[in-house]
C-alpha cells in the first residue's frame, strides 16, 4: 500500500505542476508576454507602406497651335529687260539725228545731225533707264504664322515625399497616390498603391 499511496503522490504532484505552468503562461501572454513556442517570424511576402507626407502637382502651360494666315501686297520692281537701255539709246538717236538734220544747211547741217544724233541718244538711255527704275509689278502673297493660344495648365505629374523608418524620400509619380505608399527596401515598389 506504500508503494500506492507514493504513486497516487507523484501523479497528484505532477498533475498540480502542469496545471500551475499553465496557468502562468496563460497570465504572462495575457500581461503582453509572449510564449516562446507561438512566436512567429513577420510574414517576408506581406507589404510595407510608407506614410506620405505632402504631393504636389506638377504644371505644364498647354496651348494650342494655330496657323494665322493674311494676304499682303507687295510692290516689287519689275525685271528689266534691257539693262543697257540699247533700245532707248538707239531711239533717242534716231529721233535726236532726224531733229538735227532738220537744222541748218551744208556742214552745219551734217554737225547738227551728228550732234541731235549724239544728244537723242543720251537722252534716249536716260528716260529708258528712269522707266525702268520706276518700273514696279505689285502681287498679293500669303502670309502665315503659327500662333500659340494659352489654353490653361494642366497637370502632367505629382512631387510626392513619403516617410518610412524615418527616412523621407521624394519620388515623381504618374498620379496622387493617397496618403501611402507601398515600399520596398525604403523606396517606392509599386507606383499605383493607395
Amino acid at each position: 500500500m506504500n508503494r500506492l499511496v507514493v504513486t497516487a503522490l507523484n501523479l497528484g504532484v505532477g498533475a498540480v505542476l502542469v496545471f500551475g505552468l499553465s496557468a502562468c503562461n496563460r497570465d504572462a501572454n495575457a500581461d503582453g508576454g509572449v510564449d516562446a513556442t507561438t512566436q512567429q517570424a513577420p510574414a517576408q511576402d506581406a507589404p510595407a507602406y510608407a506614410r506620405v507626407v505632402s504631393v504636389t502637382p506638377v504644371h505644364q502651360a498647354a496651348s494650342a497651335p494655330r496657323q494665322e494666315c493674311h494676304d499682303e501686297v507687295v510692290t516689287q520692281r519689275a525685271p528689266v529687260k534691257d539693262t543697257h537701255q540699247i533700245a532707248g539709246t538707239a531711239i533717242g538717236a534716231v529721233v535726236g539725228g532726224l531733229l538735227g538734220n532738220q537744222v541748218g544747211g551744208g556742214k552745219g547741217r551734217t554737225l547738227a545731225t551728228v550732234a541731235g544724233a549724239a544728244g537723242g541718244g543720251y537722252a534716249g538711255h536716260e528716260i529708258q533707264k528712269n522707266h525702268q527704275e520706276n518700273n514696279t509689278v505689285s502681287s498679293t502673297q500669303k502670309h502665315c504664322t503659327t500662333v500659340n493660344d494659352n489654353t490653361g495648365d494642366r497637370v502632367v505629374a505629382y512631387d510626392v515625399s513619403y516617410e518610412y523608418k524615418g527616412v523621407t524620400r521624394t519620388v515623381r509619380m504618374d498620379h496622387d497616390p493617397g496618403d501611402k505608399l507601398q515600399v520596398q527596401e525604403g523606396v517606392v515598389a509599386v507606383s499605383d498603391a493607395h
